[in-house]
């Protein structure tokens, strides 16, 4: 390793070089880059008093590393602004005015107010920000350009971003384009990057690197140059948005039909056989109508029309997705509503099926056929029933049957032996078993010898 270079030099960091922190470096770091807003980073620091040089803090002595997400305030603004410009193993001496410190209350009983602090900072490392729900580290977004505002895309906002997407440092994809948020993967765009623009504020520009789980998966797309299990980098920048409406800022009659156009668009998707962008408008249809209050009876009922047709569509699309328990919750949701509706039965039956409770599964397509009697489906269904249930049925007589059989051939061996030995006894025959007779015989005579010793009784 090469050895740090001694560097003195001192600067003033403040936009307004106010001389409200003022960096001097005391032992340089390695390499060009260092840590942008929003990267979590790792420090070894030392606090003092500038007054009277006193330490108030210190990681070195508790021996754990600090860390913190840059550019979010979970600091002091000295800090924010200082660290931001260290490389990777840097080291230097912050001096912070109180304005970009405690400031006037300072930090009781340690910190006096309007207090001047040092600090001595060791960047050890940082890591881009993890926006993965279950923080796997599969989405991690590194900021270059801050965005505006406070405002960020909802699921259903409308987004022109312009993407450069590379696979092993080659560019596949570079282009403008425009979505609404959540059917990006219409545009080649995947998962976790529209997962990820749902943080970004208008005008930010961030990269953005994506494991397989949240790209393109396992199969890749070869359509745009992505091979299987790829892992991918993007460069995006939001340029603008328009936010869909949110269903708190409607009324219940806007909600109806917005419900309307959900499903509409579920269907298309369906059968167009994409079944996720399907799954995710009938969800929408949920969250639409969820309450009813405010309708008139004729919208009441519609209301209750959609909501079942949405229900009972997700069970189908679940279905389609292998994913047989939503399927059957969602049939069970549609049955709640209506207690006699066949379709629902039959996608409850269907799911139960696949997921091998087959006697479950019969009740229920028997349930469709006396609601219908013409259903032919369920009657088909029914057969399957049976022959799955006798398919089972055999199985476990094989299975418990060989095992209680393998016991009574145990114990029919432990019978024919135990008989076998009696034969022997009968027969003169003893074998170990006489000997082990003869040997307890000549124990009792060497006994009856011992307890009778020169006709004294010793017992």
């Amino acid at each position: 390793m090469e050895e740090k270079e001694v560097d003195s030099k001192i600067m003033d960091l403040t936009p307004d070089k106010d001389g409200g922190v003022i960096k001097e470096v005391l032992e340089t770091g390695y390499g060009e880059e260092g840590p942008l807003r929003g990267d979590r980073v790792s420090v070894h620091y030392v606090a003092t008093l500038a007054e009277d040089g006193s330490v108030f803090d210190s990681s070195r002595d508790s021996g754990s590393p600090f860390e913190f997400t840059l550019g979010k305030g979970e600091v002091i603004k000295g800090w924010d602004i200082g660290v931001a410009t260290m490389k990777k193993r840097e080291i230097a001496r912050l001096t912070c005015e109180s304005e970009y410190a405690y400031g006037e209350l300072g930090n009781p009983p340690k910190i006096p107010s309007n207090a001047t602090l040092i600090f001595e900072i060791e960047l050890l490392d940082w890591r881009g920000e993890d926006l993965s729900s279950k923080k796997d580290g599969g989405i991690i977004r590194r900021i270059l350009t801050a965005g505006e505002g406070y405002l960020t895309p909802n699921d259903g906002a409308m987004v022109t971003v312009h993407v450069i997407g590379r696979v092993n440092g080659t560019v596949f994809d570079e282009r403008e384009v425009t979505f609404p948020l959540g059917e990006g993967t219409e545009h080649s765009i995947p998962e976790g990057l529209e997962r990820a623009l749902e943080r970004f504020k208008k005008g930010e520009k961030s990269t953005i690197q994506l494991s397989p789980k949240y790209a393109f998966g396992s199969a890749g797309n070869r359509s745009i140059g992505v091979p299987p299990g790829a892992i991918l980098q993007y460069e995006v920048e939001l340029k603008n948005f328009e936010k869909a409406r949110e269903s708190w800022e409607m009324d219940q009659s806007e909600k109806l039909d917005q419900a309307k156009i959900c499903k509409d668009r579920g269907t298309s998707f369906f059968k167009q056989e994409k079944y996720r962008l399907a799954v995710k408008q009938y969800k929408r249809v949920l969250d639409y109508l969820q309450y009813d209050n405010g309708l008139s009876e004729a919208e009441k009922a519609e209301c209750h029309s959609i909501l079942l047709a949405g229900y009972l569509n997700l069970a189908m699309s679940y279905l389609k997705l292998n994913d047989n328990t939503r399927a059957r919750d969602h049939a069970a949701k549609a049955l709640e509503m209506d207690r006699c509706c066949v379709k629902a039965y039959f996608r409850r039956g269907q799911a139960l099926l696949n997921m091998g409770e087959a006697e479950l599964a019969q009740a229920d397509f028997q349930t469709c056929l006396d609601l219908d009697q013409n259903n032919k489906a369920a009657v088909q269904q029914l057969k399957n029933c049976a022959q799955k249930i006798k398919a089972d049925k055999l199985r476990d007589k094989k299975l418990y049957g060989g095992m209680f059989d393998k016991f009574a051939r145990q114990d029919r061996a432990k019978e024919e032996a135990e008989a076998n030995r009696w034969k022997d006894v009968m027969a003169g025959n003893l074998g170990e078993w006489g000997k082990a007779e003869e040997k307890k015989d000549s124990d009792k005579k060497d006994l009856a010898q011992l307890v009778n010793i020169d006709g004294v009784q010793m017992l």
